[in-house]
């Protein structure tokens, strides 16, 4: 098509939807939208419904999720008149199941069979798609969806000299739909994904001699197929509509009970029977299921991964053969675990053999094998199990052309970029279904397609009833979206993986986390969110005018979101409702349920000399050999709640990083000592500490000053005091979302007022129990409005979603105004508490991580007293 042509554009869509793709998606997607009153076309290029069930056809191939959830659940009556054979229903089947649902609901009437869309072009004129197709068809239509698969797109071997092979040549993505005979034949099976673990066995089972090359082992565990589980049957049959609903707000699509037994605390025995059931239970999400913090600490996942180890070396009789098939080179799960039916046990049998590429390279394919660094194999077949461009391929393969001439490949040339894995910014009335930044891959795929569908066609009756024609995310909303996906990996061991996850497995492709990771549940919760507000996020326009509800769906970190979510539904009466005796007690019981922090070389309890009396402290000396920096510390708490051993995770976690000793310091509270007793308490302390270094293991005139909420306050005070009365030395101030005011009138305390742990009324409940209004005002009460020039330089951090935010920001701004050396740190995504919250909310380690290297910075600077 020419510009010219795009630019006349045709007088009004002959059809509502145009869909590529009649697999599990395609297929449901019709349906739906043809029962809410559109017109529809779908093109497929295979001669039949299926999508991958069409075309994968290689031998053993079969769903990894237990037929009794891989499949359609939008109509009772269909699961009444199908019954699947057995627990992983096999390709056939599979395919049979689809050719069933196309007949029943009449559905190939509206489909376009060996055909392919070459190109689709958005006529912005028009406000219409105008799609190409392999036979020379034109259609224009509303809207375009793409339903292509994650896994449609066959790679194609990067191995010298593969055309060169003058034998027969196979792939598991593109096998022979009348079926290959390998009786007495000298294969070569080159991969080890799940479609050659799947169809070894069975190769092997024909071919006389049999050699499999493998570059990188995968783990896989036994499916142990079989009739459908007993129980999920029974679940079924008492409550069909229960069980449904359960997969549908489950983290993967399929019902589990979720643990919270941690790996590295669990005893032996405990791991030891969990792994064996999830063993024996043969299911992908049992097994990545055995631990709950498996995904996301190395020392748990390593548990995990060495008790499969374990069983790979009891099957496989040849020690060197079985420590081959080991994965050591990433972590269970951050690559998709196969489920295989007899695969380790196949290289007993005498004329199998395995290739460890990673020892013996291939150095090319010759005309009648394949040569290794070490020798020259000859072969009649070779079976190519070498994958697919998966979740981007598809999309991208097609010339899809939006606003201004840029196709989807060139915008997505850096990565894919999505408003909730189905839109993107220039592309307006075009989805892609299961799309990168959607659960996709990570989940069971038949309640993922059937959320996208729903949403989608929800989505379009909204349009209809609106009078709108168009729909489009707006760029806020698209980079929010690829931000949270990104948090949502980054707090996971998966992108640690070079895999098809990590669209590794092609090369020059680029290199992001391409599903998301945070769960069925939440990402349908998001999506439902953006409905329900209106579809924030989008803009809409019709002939009736337009209308955009611009935001971000998800900025809150994702682990800080689960913390608050839990949070709320225990119901926990608010602080600021409790006496502060019942306050503490309630906080010391919280406190005893955290994990305790990371090891360090040696704890000390002690005291030291208060105005008022002794002052308690807790001191953390790194393991390295000392003398080390000193870093006095004051906990949080209002000035009413905690003491010297309430933040430990927080100081322990402050002592490994910078490899400092840390001094926590406790002070007299509000209301039985107010106002400026912790002050002058703190003082005190930091006096004590700067003459007492060196017996603390520290080193002279090197001390920062740190504290977090209240005790941010403090360090503010103390270090302004130290400078006006000329000492001790202090190197630095690290304030830690501080207190600097106590007007609590800025925007944060309106915008985060409630449901953040810290709120405006728990805020005020403090400083009534701290200070009398007529003296909140004095500098050493607010910082804030003290004389701030002079003062050691000053790491300031600050979360975002903290009533405190805007105050800590002050500080800051008035600190560099004064001449002070300033490094604001803004934690995205985090509240007042979450920043604390050692090894609970893992995605604030990568902000303490942070603060630590400005921390060692400042510790190589020249002290100034």
């Amino acid at each position: 098509m020419t510009a010219d042509d795009r630019n006349a554009g045709p007088a009004g869509p002959q059809v509502d939807v145009v869909v590529v793709g009649a697999g599990f998606a395609g297929l449901y997607l019709l349906h739906r939208l043809r029962a809410e009153g559109f017109s529809v076309r779908v093109f497929e290029a295979a001669s039949d419904v299926g999508g991958t069930w069409f075309w994968n056809r290689y031998p053993g191939a079969r769903c990894d999720i237990p037929t009794t959830d891989y499949t359609f659940s939008f109509d009772p009556e269909l699961e009444r008149e199908w019954t699947w054979s057995e627990k992983y229903a096999t390709q056939p089947e599979i395919l049979r199941y689809l050719q069933f649902v196309a007949d029943r609901y009449d559905l190939r009437r509206d489909i376009t069979f060996d055909t392919r869309v070459e190109g689709a072009d958005w006529d912005d004129v028009a406000g219409l798609w105008v799609v190409r197709t392999s036979t020379g068809e034109t259609v224009s239509c509303r809207h375009y969806v793409m339903a292509t698969g994650c896994l449609s797109v066959p790679k194609a071997p990067d191995i010298e000299g593969a055309p060169r092979f003058a034998g027969e040549v196979y792939f598991t993505s593109r096998w022979p739909h009348e079926g290959v005979d390998l009786t007495g034949k000298r294969v070569a099976v080159v991969g080890t994904g799940s479609s050659g673990i799947q169809s070894i066995p069975l190769i092997a089972q024909q071919a006389a001699q049999l050699t499999v090359f493998q570059r990188t082992p995968n783990f896989s565990i036994p499916a142990h197929n079989g009739p459908a589980p007993a129980d999920r049957l029974a679940q079924l049959a008492a409550d069909r509509d229960a069980y449904r609903t359960a997969a549908k707000w489950s983290r993967g699509g399929v019902p589990a009970e979720v643990t919270d037994v941690l790996g590295v605390t669990a005893p032996e025995e405990v791991r030891r029977e969990r792994f064996e059931a999830a063993w024996e239970a043969g299911e992908l999400f049992a097994i990545l299921g055995v631990f709950a913090d498996q995904g996301v600490n190395p020392a748990s996942n390593e548990i995990v991964a060495e008790m499969v180890r374990e069983k790979i070396r009891s099957i496989v009789d040849d020690p060197e053969t079985a420590e081959a098939l080991c994965p050591k080179d990433h972590y269970f799960g951050t690559k998709r675990p196969c489920l295989d039916s007899g695969y380790h046990a196949t290289f007993n049998m005498p004329h199998v053999r395995l290739v460890d590429l990673r020892k013996t390279p291939i150095t090319t394919i010759t005309e009648t094998g394949i040569d290794t660094a070490t020798e020259s194999n000859e072969f009649d077949v070779i079976v190519y199990a070498t994958g697919f461009d998966a979740m981007t391929g598809a999309l991208v393969g097609v010339d899809v052309t939006g606003r201004d001439g840029v196709t989807l490949k060139e915008k997505w040339a850096d990565g894919p970029s999505t408003y909730l894995g189905l839109t993107t910014v220039g592309f307006p009335n075009f989805c892609a279904l299961t799309g990168p930044g959607s659960p996709s891959v990570l989940s069971n795929m038949a309640v993922s397609i059937e959320q996208h569908v729903d949403w989608v066609t929800d989505c379009l009756v909204d349009l209809r009833a609106k009078g709108m024609t168009t729909i489009e995310p707006t760029p806020p909303a698209e980079d929010g979206w690829n931000q949270h996906v990104a948090d949502c990996a980054a707090i996971s061991l998966h992108p640690t993986a070079n895999s098809w996850y990590m669209g590794a497995n092609v090369p020059g492709k680029p290199r992001v986390f391409y599903p998301y990771i945070g769960g069925v549940d939440n990402y349908r919760a998001a999506c439902d969110e953006v409905r329900a507000t209106d579809y924030l996020g989008f803009r809409l326009s019709g002939p009736g005018g337009e209308q955009c509800h611009d935001g971000v769906v998800r900025r809150l970190q994702p682990d800080v979101a689960l913390v608050l979510d839990a949070m709320a539904q225990m119901g926990l009466p608010p602080l600021e409702s409790m006496s502060p005796p019942e306050a503490r007690a309630f906080m010391e019981m919280s406190n005893g349920m955290r994990p305790p922090g990371p090891d360090v070389g040696e704890v000390v309890d002690g005291v030291l000399p208060g105005p008022a009396g002794e002052l308690e402290y807790r001191l953390f000396r790194p393991a390295s050999p000392g003398p080390h920096p000193v870093v006095l510390y004051f906990h949080g708490g209002g000035w009413v709640l905690g003491d010297q051993l309430s933040d430990e995770p927080l100081c322990r976690d402050l002592c490994v990083r910078t490899d400092a000793v840390v001094v926590s310091v406790d002070y007299r509270h509000a209301p039985e000592t107010r106002y400026p007793a912790a002050a002058e308490d703190a003082w005190a302390a930091l006096q004590w500490v700067g003459a007492h270094a060196i017996e603390l293991g520290g080193i002279p005139d090197h001390l920062v000053v740190a504290g977090w909420s209240a005790g941010g306050n403090l360090v503010a005070v103390v270090t302004q005091r130290a400078r006006n009365e000329g000492g001790p030395v202090v190197r630095g101030q690290l304030l830690l979302t501080p207190v600097t005011d106590s007007t609590m009138d800025t925007g944060s305390f309106e915008e985060n007022a409630d449901g953040y742990v810290l709120t405006a009324p728990l805020m005020r409940w403090f400083w009534d129990h701290y200070c009398d209004p007529e003296r909140r005002t004095e500098s050493t009460a607010a910082p804030l409005r003290g004389e701030l020039g002079g003062l050691p330089p000053a790491i300031v951090v600050t979360a975002e979603f903290d009533p405190l935010r805007d105050e800590g920001i002050a500080y800051a701004e008035a600190l560099r105004a004064a001449d002070v050396p300033v490094e604001h740190v803004a934690a995205r995504g985090h509240t007042h508490m979450s920043l604390t919250m050692v090894d609970v909310v893992l995605s604030g380690a990568r902000v303490r991580e942070e603060i630590a290297l400005r921390l060692r910075a400042l510790f190589r600077q020249p002290a100034e007293v």
